[in-house]
């Protein structure tokens, strides 16, 4: 038996009076070689279950390998003088990063080829990419195990030669300044939160860098970010509900910055420039945010004025700046949506979209002064779209769509997006996809997906992965469950705190609608969700097991209480304003009754598969591997249980895009198999 042995380990807490037993906190002892042994162990039998369906495996890895185009590219975007674009090529796992000067028909400079960076290390992720503001050099960083921290370097783009510069333990941010020997960057702490932000000179020892901010509150992130005009650079400190942010001229490399808004618990907000003004996001008095405006000499909150009032119905999400127009990013009945605002005359309209359910964002508009948008496209049937749209004349160009090697048909599947009641009434929001050939006679398999945290909304995207579940005969579901933030901030506001329960309330509710609407039946669906959607899995199956024939859970957040209760974790203190803090009886009790490791129970689960990161700096690989030794030992079904741990990377699983689609192929085998489908294609 995998259950590692337990009482002699056993940890104890006492908080409020309780005494919490531990029985698996060993397993957070990542240098203890025994713990090794367990989580490959774990390894080894997930492989020997799957073992019998090797061809299977191997011929689904080699189905969805056939779908994307091994040699493709990303559509330029120009940036000055320049055109910059990103290509891959067959048999290459990562991107080879390009440009052209002048016109597309110049010759191609490649800029950085990740698969150099990457050559004999099991993972490899580029974070920052940022060229200088006179394209000679490129500041990128890369992280070679999946935890997060970076190694900064810069690359002289005419010699091709790498600077002196090594800056260890950076994050994402990093801003140059126009004079292109200075940038800023941000640094992590020992619980891995970016908190520093410095002011680097070329040229100069790293250990001279200025230090200019420090956040002490480990309840915030500090990051950085740059207008589109290239005028200013923003400092910004954000936690889970509370934000407050600065700003420098761009053209001063000694500038000193300057606060806009001192924070204020409960007030987010963010500012953009435009033509001397600050436009600044806020929900202050305004739940689903408003836009107010002010002079940049006078940024104090006190001088702001409303340009865009708050609406209930619709939540903004954010703005894009351009010379003549602004783009407001919005939220309407659940869908993404582009209201376009022309700033001379103050007209406004919204670019349409005629699919039921589907994604729309901006994509690469790094141009300040321009008569065109550029946006994509996406929803359950229409592969990605790169549009070019002429804010004047309200035309849409295609500059390019998805291609599906071996052919895709969209007119052979169907979308749709239906609502659900859930426990109080509350409609929830589901969006569909299935073969037209689809009868609503309760007999096809369901994969039902979550998310359902932190005011993410799960918008519905085509992905050619699916077609391997859709042409098998599975339905598939996205539930739109409270917590996320598709109906508005409200929906995120009743799906957090005391109220997370509803979360999964939501999910149930999905499911159960699915199954008196005749989609499918109780006990022929697979449920789906990673990491705060894992916890959603991991709750929904303490709760309603019998409705579901398989789980699937990634890098889940499962042991929510012990996490909560442990400030020195990178997250915790950032995350008590989004779950609570235990510390607090009331939310000790509460997350207490949902954590799905402390629920565990002697009762018959799903088939489950469950993954993990070593190297994971957000959700810990613990949590997935004490949630399965719990479960080993106390469900009692003969059911299948699984646990794959990559033990070479971090929250995202493997970065090589062949090695992503070898963990999409064990996933479906395991799903194929447990449905008895193996044999259909």
């Amino acid at each position: 038996m995998l259950t590692p042995s337990a009482a002699k380990k056993s940890h104890v807490t006492e908080i409020h009076g309780d005494l919490i037993h531990d029985d698996y906190f060993w397993l957070r002892d990542k240098d203890n070689p025994e713990v090794i042994e367990y989580l490959k162990a774990e390894n080894a039998y997930t492989e020997q279950v799957l073992e019998p369906h090797a061809e299977l495996r191997e011929s689904l890895f080699q189905e969805l390998k056939a779908r994307i185009k091994e040699d493709d590219d990303s559509v330029p975007a120009k940036k000055d003088n320049y055109y910059y674009y990103s290509r891959v090529a067959a048999g290459k796992q990562y991107a080879i990063h390009c440009r052209k000067k002048g016109d597309l028909n110049s010759p191609e400079e490649i800029i950085i080829d990740e698969n150099l960076l990457a050559e004999d290390r099991p993972y490899f992720s580029l974070g920052t990419f940022s060229v200088s503001p006179d394209h000679k050099l490129l500041a990128y960083s890369e992280d070679i195990d999946g935890s997060e921290t970076y190694t900064l370097r810069i690359k002289n783009l005419e010699t091709g030669e790498l600077l002196p510069e090594q800056i260890e333990n950076t994050f994402y941010s990093l801003e140059w300044v126009n004079d292109n020997r200075t940038f800023y960057y941000t640094v992590l702490d020992e619980s891995l939160r970016p908190y520093r932000l410095y002011r680097h000179t070329l040229g100069q020892p790293v250990e001279q860098d200025e230090l200019i901010y420090e956040e002490q509150d480990s309840q915030f992130f500090v990051g950085c970010d740059k207008s589109r005009d290239d005028r200013y650079i923003f400092l910004e400190t954000d936690g889970k509900i509370t934000s407050e942010q600065y700003f420098v001229s761009a053209d001063d490399p000694q500038g000193q910055f300057e606060i806009i808004a001192p924070r204020q618990k409960g007030h987010e907000y963010s500012a953009i420039h435009h033509e001397g003004y600050f436009y600044i996001l806020t929900n202050d008095r305004a739940e689903n945010f408003r836009v107010d405006r002010t002079l940049v000499s006078q940024p104090q909150q006190k001088y702001w004025q409303e340009f865009i009032p708050h609406d209930p119905d619709r939540l903004i999400e954010d703005i894009d700046e351009f010379k003549d127009y602004l783009i407001i990013d919005e939220r309407y009945q659940g869908l993404s949506q582009l209201r376009v605002i022309e700033l001379k005359s103050q007209a406004a309209h919204y670019i349409q979209f005629d699919d039921p359910t589907y994604l729309v964002f901006g994509s690469s508009n790094w141009e300040y002064e321009t008569q065109t948008f550029r946006f994509g496209y996406t929803s359950l049937v229409q592969p990605m779209t790169v549009f070019e749209y002429d804010l004047k004349t309200r035309s849409k160009t295609i500059l390019k769509q998805d291609r599906i090697p071996g052919g895709y048909d969209p007119s052979q599947y169907h979308s749709e997006r239906i609502f659900a009641p859930s426990h109080d009434g509350v409609e929830i929001p589901i969006s569909l996809v299935y073969r037209k050939d689809f009868k609503r006679d309760g007999t096809h398999p369901l994969y039902l997906y979550g998310y359902g945290s932190y005011g993410a909304s799960i918008d519905p995207g085509f992905s050619p992965n699916q077609l391997s579940l859709l042409n098998r005969g599975f339905v598939y579901a996205i539930a739109h469950v409270r917590g996320g933030s598709e109906m508005g901030r409200y929906w995120y506001e009743s799906g957090k705190f005391l109220q997370k329960k509803n979360t999964f309330l939501d999910f149930v509710g999905c499911a159960q609608h699915l199954i008196a609407e005749n989609y499918t039946r109780a006990g022929n669906i697979a449920i789906s969700g990673g990491s705060a959607g894992g916890l959603l899995v991991g709750a929904t199956i303490n709760l309603k097991p019998e409705l579901f024939k398989a789980a699937i859970a990634h890098v889940p957040f499962v042991d929510v209480l012990n996490t909560m209760m442990d400030a020195t974790l990178p997250l915790t203190p950032l995350e008590y304003d989004e779950w609570g803090n235990p510390a607090d009886r009331e939310f000790y009790r509460y997350i207490r009754s949902y954590s799905p490791y402390d629920n565990v129970e002697a009762k018959a689960y799903p088939h489950l598969l469950i993954t993990a990161g070593l190297n994971d700096p957000r959700v810990t690989y613990w949590e997935p591997a004490k949630w399965t030794a719990k479960l080993r030992l106390l469900k009692t079904d003969n059911n299948l249980l699984l646990l794959k741990t990559n033990m070479d990377s971090g929250h995202a699983g493997s970065s090589g895009r062949y090695e992503y689609l070898k963990e999409v192929a064990l996933e479906y085998t395991f799903l194929l198999t447990i449905f008895e489908l193996a044999g259909r294609s």
